[in-house]
């Protein structure tokens, strides 16, 4: 039985909905994924009151653990993260929900009575929602199970990003998952839109009469969304190797990020009108060529544990991207991701179009300045800036480049916001799909990659602690990066 609606209504002024019984499948449950995100945050839920008053969670993996280790290795996880100090009242209440059945080759094993054994616990029926943390490979025998197991009526799936590869094994990714799931049981997580500040891209635009009339071409020069890294590989070599930084971070999160951006006005802030405009926007997206794409690799990566000798994997990738409609006709939209580079945020600037005239004398500083730019720092937890030109104080006519910030962590609620993972858990339980991708947009957004990832263009190399190659500064001219931006 699919899903069609969430359960319940799930917001009304700042109160989250507490979703209805579940039973909570968690595949891959002692992975890095895990251990960072998955087991702090559903304690999380917890402890902020936000899982459901009954509910059990089963954990799966290759390892052989009880479930008294299986607690040993979640409370390690939840003490580590950093999150909330560890509330050992909440504690308790989350530990004695979970157990563990041990995956093989073939899916998890007597999973069907491990579902039956958690719902007899909690006094009846519940709500299932497979969480798949799994490699792209593993998800075929686990769908497969969880079919074969009569589990998906009654149930939604959540699936981490890479989905797929390229257009053809995301067809056959989405052909694998419809054999078992309904679409709107499906929920393809990028944890990128569960950020506060993210969400906050259309809580300005759309709850703000000064901003949506200046939202396009005529107003706007450029868009950047910029996410740098100062990190390397760590302990996903084998995942890099075989992804690169154009599949991991392009095709998902920054693509993302531009539907949000990009977006026209909804009918109303719900799941089903916002995902339609978003997949306009990725509708409207023009092929991306050899031309529109840098793909660089730091050097040294060659050197790294697990990485060959003539390793071609990109570990940094720049985009122009063009958006033919009305709104965006003409505007590029520069896109930029690696690791190792010389600082690591996560940057969305709207580059605004200079005043028409300029009527202000030589050496008034005008001409140096950068043009007016609205920025969403999308860290934790974000930044908002607006960037103009202002008087310098004293004789003469001079200008300067001048910031007004907003600090979500100036909030009056910002200690009992939610991290991504968080919210996007509990988003998966209540039936809303806002913050997830669709199996259309996921497609899509392969297909416009399709003449990169066949042909794609030179790679180049960038030291480590920079800002990539000079290729990354070309792309952009006659602009220059907000971050790092050189000047032509």
């Amino acid at each position: 039985m699919a899903a069609t609606a969430p359960d319940i209504e799930r917001r009304e002024g700042r109160d989250l909905a507490v979703p209805p019984d579940h039973v909570i499948i968690l595949y891959g449950a002692t992975g890095d994924l895990a251990q960072r995100k998955l087991w702090p945050g559903l304690y999380h839920l917890e402890a902020a009151g936000l899982m459901p008053a009954e509910f059990g969670v089963i954990a799966t993996a290759r390892g052989n653990y009880s479930d008294d280790e299986l607690r040993s290795l979640a409370r390690k996880a939840v003490e580590e993260s950093g999150r909330a100090p560890l509330d050992e009242d909440a504690w308790a209440r989350f530990a004695h929900r979970l157990s563990y059945t041990i995956t093989d080759p073939s899916g998890p094993r007597d999973l069907d009575a491990a579902v039956e054994a958690a719902e007899q616990r909690a006094g009846g029926r519940l709500r299932r929602l497979h969480y798949l943390s799994v490699p792209t490979a593993a998800m075929g025998p686990i769908v497969r199970e969880i079919g074969r197991a009569g589990l998906a009526p009654d149930s939604r799936v959540v699936l981490e990003k890479p989905f797929g590869t390229d257009l053809a094994s995301a067809r056959e990714l989405n052909a694998l998952l419809h054999e078992v799931f309904e679409e709107e049981q499906v929920f393809r997580i990028d944890h990128f839109l569960g950020k506060e500040a993210v969400q906050n891209i259309l809580a300005l635009r759309f709850a703000n009469g000064m901003w949506e009339p200046v939202w396009n071409r005529e107003h706007i020069e450029h868009i950047e969304i910029d996410v740098p890294e100062t990190l390397g590989l760590t302990t996903r070599t084998a995942f890099y190797e075989a992804t690169g930084a154009y599949r991991d971070m392009v095709v998902t999160h920054l693509f993302q990020m531009l539907g949000f951006v990009a977006m026209e006005p909804p009918t109303a802030l719900r799941a089903r009108e916002l995902v339609a405009e978003k997949t306009k926007v990725f509708q409207a997206m023009r092929a991306l060529s050899p031309d529109d794409v840098v793909l660089a690799q730091y050097s040294g990566y060659r050197d790294e544990p697990g990485v060959g000798p003539g390793s071609e994997t990109e570990t940094l990738a720049a985009a122009r991207v063009w958006i033919d409609n009305w709104r965006w006709a003409g505007v590029p939209f520069y896109l930029r991701t690696g690791k190792r580079m010389a600082e690591g945020r996560r940057l969305v600037t709207i580059a605004f179009r200079d005043a028409p005239t300029k009527m202000f004398p030589s050496g008034s500083g005008v001409e140096e300045q950068d043009p007016n730019h609205l920025s969403f720092d999308l860290g934790d937890p974000g930044v908002l800036s607006l960037g103009f030109q202002a008087k310098t104080p004293g004789p003469g006519m001079e200008v300067e480049h001048a910031h007004l910030t907003y600090s979500f962590a100036s909030a009056r609620a910002h200690e009992q916001s939610l991290e991504a993972y968080e919210r996007l858990i509990h988003d998966a339980m209540v039936g809303d799909h806002t913050l997830f991708t669709t199996a259309d947009g996921v497609e899509r957004l392969w297909e416009v990659s399709d003449g990169v990832l066949s042909n794609p263009p030179p790679l180049r190399r960038y030291a480590p602690g920079s800002w990539g190659p000079p290729e990354v500064d070309e792309l952009i001219a006659p602009h220059r990066w907000h971050l790092g931006g050189r000047r032509h």
